[in-house]
This record gives C-alpha cells, sequence and structure tokens, in this order.
C-alpha cells in the first residue's frame, strides 16, 4: 500500500516543503530511499526499523520503498526519520490518520534505536515557513517544542517517544500545543559582568563604540598590544540597544539550522562572535556541499570581532567586502545559489606594526618604515574604505590607572545609544534600519549640514582624497553623532568628529614623520 505525509528541509534559511512517499509491496525484501538523500537519511532505515521494532510494531518481510519529493532537491540530516517511521505505519496500515490532519502537518524528528525522538536541526526556519507552505500544525521533537513555538498561530506539539506520537495521532492521548511568552524574551534583561566602567581612560575609544552602537558603524582599533583594544571590544555588547523581536526570530533561525540553538536557550542577547585568525574562508563566510552559515551569518544582527586583523589570510578578509555593502552572503553551488544573512557590526583590532609599538609613548618600536608599510598593506583599501571608524588606541598613563573619577560605565553609555536609537526608529520608521545602513537618496535626504559643517566637508574631500563611499561614510557617522546629541542638523562639531575618526592615514604619516 502506498502513503504520503508532509515534512520539510532548510535550503538556506528558507524552509522547502518534501512529501514523503512510503510503499510496501511484494519483491525482494529492502529498504529503499530515493530522492537525493545524503549520507546520513541512508543509513536511517537501521534507525527506523529497529525503534520501530522497540516500539512493539512488527513489519511484513517485503520491500520498503521511499521517496522524498522533490526528487531534484538535495536533502540532509536526520529529520526525516519520524515521518518515514509514520508513512511506513501508514502504507503498512498499522496507524489511521484523518486526510485533512495529515494535509495540515509537518512532521520532523530524529528516532533513536529505542524510539525516542531526538533533537534536530533548523526546526525554527521551518516552523517560520510553515504557514507559507501551507500548513498550520508542525510536530517537532519535545526538545525543539519552544524554539518552535516563538512562531504565532501555528500549533507546535512536541513528541519524546514513536508511541507517545501513535497514542496522540490514534486519539489515544492528548497533547496540548507549545505556548510561550513572546513579551518574556524581549524583556529580558542584559546580563553580563563586562561594563565599561571596569576600563580605565579610554575616553575616544569609549566614545567610539559609542557612536558604533547607535548607528551600527564599523570600527577598526589600532593601537600596541595591552592598550585594552579587546578589552574595549568584549564591552560594546553591553551598549548595544536591545534586540526586537524580528531581529530575535532572524538571528535564532540561523542557530537552529547549525544546532547551535539548544532546548530552552533562545537568543536574547545580541551575538559576539570571536573567529580566531587561522579560520578559513568557508568558515567564515559559510560554505560546505551542503551549504551552512559562517561566522558572519551567526553574528548576523550582532558583533563580530576580528582581533590581530592583519594575522587572517588577505583572500579571507576580502570575502568580507560584499556581505558589509549587501548585508547578506551568497554561496554559488553547481546544483544551487543559497543565501544567508549577514548584518553585523564589524569591531576589528590589530597592532600598527609587526613588533607592535610603532608610536607607542613608552616603548620604542624596532620595526624599519618597509616592514610597517608591508604590515598594513596586508589591508586592502577597499576593506579599510569600509570601516567607518579607525580609531588609535595609546597605552594609558599610571595616573589614569590611580585616577578616582568615576569612569562611565556601560549604562550611562548604553542611554544615550538607546536615544539615538529612538530618533532614527522615528525617522526611517523601521525598527532594523540604522544610520549606516542610509542608501544615497536617504544620505541626501537626511544628513542636512548647516554652512559651516559644509565647508569642513568640502576641504576634507580633497584633503584625505575621498571616495564616494568614504564621503558618504563620514556623513552617516556625522548624522549618529548629532542623533547622541538629539539635533537634527549636523554641525560642524559634529562633522569634525566624524572626520577625526576617518582619518588612520593620516595617522600613519604623522607618526612615520
Amino acid at each position: 500500500m502506498h502513503a504520503k505525509i508532509f515534512s520539510a528541509t532548510t535550503v538556506g534559511v528558507e524552509a522547502h516543503l518534501v512529501e514523503v512517499e512510503a510503499d510496501i509491496s511484494f519483491g525482494l525484501v529492502n529498504f529503499y530511499i530515493v530522492g537525493l538523500p545524503d549520507t546520513a537519511i541512508k543509513e536511517s532505515n537501521k534507525r527506523i526499523l529497529t525503534s520501530l521494532k522497540n516500539a512493539g510494531f512488527r513489519l511484513p518481510a517485503k520491500r520498503i520503498t521511499v521517496n522524498l519529493a522533490p526528487a531534484d532537491l538535495k536533502k540532509e540530516g536526520t529529520l526525516f526519520d519520524l515521518p518515514i517511521a509514520i508513512g511506513i505505519l501508514l502504507a503498512n496500515e498499522s496507524l489511521e490518520i484523518p486526510f485533512d490532519f495529515l494535509q495540515e502537518t509537518l512532521f520532523l524528528g530524529e528516532l533513536s534505536l529505542d524510539g525516542s525522538i531526538r533533537f534536530i536541526k533548523g526546526a525554527l526556519a521551518i516552523a517560520f515557513d510553515a504557514k507559507k507552505l501551507g500548513k498550520r500544525r508542525i510536530i517537532v521533537p519535545k526538545e525543539n517544542m519552544h524554539e518552535a513555538a516563538l512562531i504565532k498561530d501555528l500549533e507546535v506539539i512536541g513528541v519524546s517517544h514513536l508511541t507517545e506520537l501513535i497514542a496522540y495521532l490514534r486519539g489515544e492521548l492528548t497533547l496540548e500545543p507549545a505556548t510561550h511568552n513572546y513579551d518574556g524574551y524581549l524583556a529580558a534583561q542584559r546580563d553580563t559582568m563586562l561594563d565599561f566602567s571596569q576600563v580605565k581612560g579610554q575616553q575616544m575609544a569609549k566614545r567610539a563604540l559609542q557612536i558604533a552602537a547607535a548607528g551600527r558603524h564599523n570600527i577598526l582599533f589600532i593601537g600596541s598590544p595591552g592598550s585594552g583594544k579587546t578589552m574595549l571590544a568584549k564591552r560594546l555588547q553591553s551598549i548595544m540597544p536591545p534586540m526586537t523581536f524580528d531581529e530575535l526570530l532572524e538571528t535564532s533561525k540561523i542557530y537552529s539550522i547549525t544546532g547551535k540553538l539548544k532546548s530552552h536557550s533562545l537568543l536574547t542577547q545580541r551575538a559576539f562572535r570571536s573567529p580566531h585568525h587561522t579560520i578559513s574562508q568557508a568558515g567564515l563566510v559559510g560554505g560546505g556541499s551542503y551549504p551552512q552559515p559562517g561566522e558572519i551569518s551567526l553574528a548576523h544582527n550582532g558583533i563580530l570581532f576580528l582581533d590581530e586583523l592583519t594575522e587572517f589570510k588577505r583572500d579571507t578578509l576580502e570575502a568580507l567586502r560584499q556581505p558589509l555593502e549587501s548585508k547578506t552572503v551568497s554561496i554559488s553551488r553547481v546544483a544551487q545559489n543559497v543565501s544567508f544573512p549577514a548584518s553585523f557590526l564589524l569591531v576589528a583590532a590589530l597592532n600598527p606594526c609587526p613588533c607592535g609599538f610603532f608610536g607607542d609613548k613608552k616603548r620604542q618600536c624596532s620595526c624599519s618604515r618597509q616592514q610597517i608599510v608591508k604590515y598594513i598593506s596586508k589591508l586592502s583599501g577597499p576593506l579599510l574604505d569600509r570601516i567607518d571608524l579607525q580609531v588609535p588606541v595609546q597605552s594609558i598613563e599610571y595616573d589614569s590607572i590611580k585616577s578616582v573619577s568615576d569612569e562611565q560605565s556601560s549604562a550611562v553609555l548604553y542611554e544615550k545609544v538607546v536615544t539615538a536609537r529612538a530618533i532614527q526608529e522615528k525617522r526611517f520608521g523601521n525598527t532594523q534600519t540604522y544610520n549606516n545602513f542610509m542608501t544615497a537618496d536617504q544620505v541626501e535626504a537626511y544628513c542636512v549640514l548647516t554652512s559651516a559643517a559644509e565647508e569642513i566637508i568640502r576641504k576634507a574631500f580633497d584633503k584625505l582624497n575621498l571616495s564616494m563611499r568614504g564621503y558618504h561614510k563620514i556623513l552617516k557617522v556625522a548624522r549618529t553623532i548629532a542623533d547622541l546629541a538629539a539635533q537634527d542638523q549636523i554641525d560642524a562639531a559634529h562633522i569634525q568628529e566624524a572626520i577625526m575618526y576617518r582619518s588612520l592615514d593620516q595617522y600613519l604619516e604623522k607618526e612615520m614623520q
């Protein structure tokens, strides 16, 4: 007999409907799975037959054929174990399910040999698109129930064992759909022990990070070892604006696909990813035979911190150029093209030279001019052009360590960031648009300069040899500085500060003289 139920798989962050067809017929006793399955799916026949046996079902000695349609769509993972098992029971007439129920339901789950239903990847991404696929109900492992329940108006049934699911399908057991407190996730407390009050001095760097957080501007720290670059970067998370519910969903979908979203562990804070400089290009931007998100996608709506920037392979860094502009990364394979979201705030740190002490007030640099130029030239001009804030970080003096003056805490910096974000949300009418995301037309419309500011940027354009992108970057940063000051127009002081953060070349030339 033939039976058909519905499941789904993910390609990128999008869900695609998969029809699981099962047929039991006379012939050579065997178990075939067709429809471009990967190795994990091909091996599932042993898991499925053993779990059905241990759940008390005896299958006849016949030929079992399972088709995963459409046949030209690659399928991977273990989430088809459960729908295949239910399809076999239907084909064997060991189970009866109303037709309407089957048409409205997606089945997902990995089976253990004892019939337990285990955690799977991608449950949230599939639940997010379930209604688009024409389904109103999804049956998932109990460990995935809470992430799938983030989706409103979708009936989410969590099950822990095959016998429990069969009893539910037969009407012998009632399972209540999962619910969750949406507002509870949005009101989650910012829980971090890292605070800017722990950082002595470095007022300029703290100010730059406040601007970066308010307008989502990429930032580069350059300074000698031990000056506090990493310490500052790790505290940026404490002043980032709170995540909206849409941002929470977007980021959680990516973590769900990679299996990093464990039970009862949804993201309530912006991600902070800090890959080692030995990371491969595929590890950073994503890839694989079945493309998976890389670090830049895992940092979506959060922070990507690249420490020791010049130690990364040049081609790895160059791969960041397109995602920094488009906020997405596209991975092309012969059979398919996959896109992952990659709207991240880049924070980078590097030493100014091989020995690390070029420009340091306390220690003498031992590098030649040629060595310094070669070291910095590892970073291409187009990549540096995409970094809005370029901040020198000097070693602090002893008096700063012993100073009793109160350092600005994260709470103080965060207060102005939230105010500036509220101004941007009102300006753009969108909770996910930042000043750094402005188009050329929006720059013209919203970056209104006073006459004094206009004169300053006109002179800076020629003196700094700015590209059009660099010119717009300065205006966007100035717009954020004005928002932090709650001013409608960009004044001379705002544009001067924005230009100051854009003068890395001038800083290096000055130190070399």
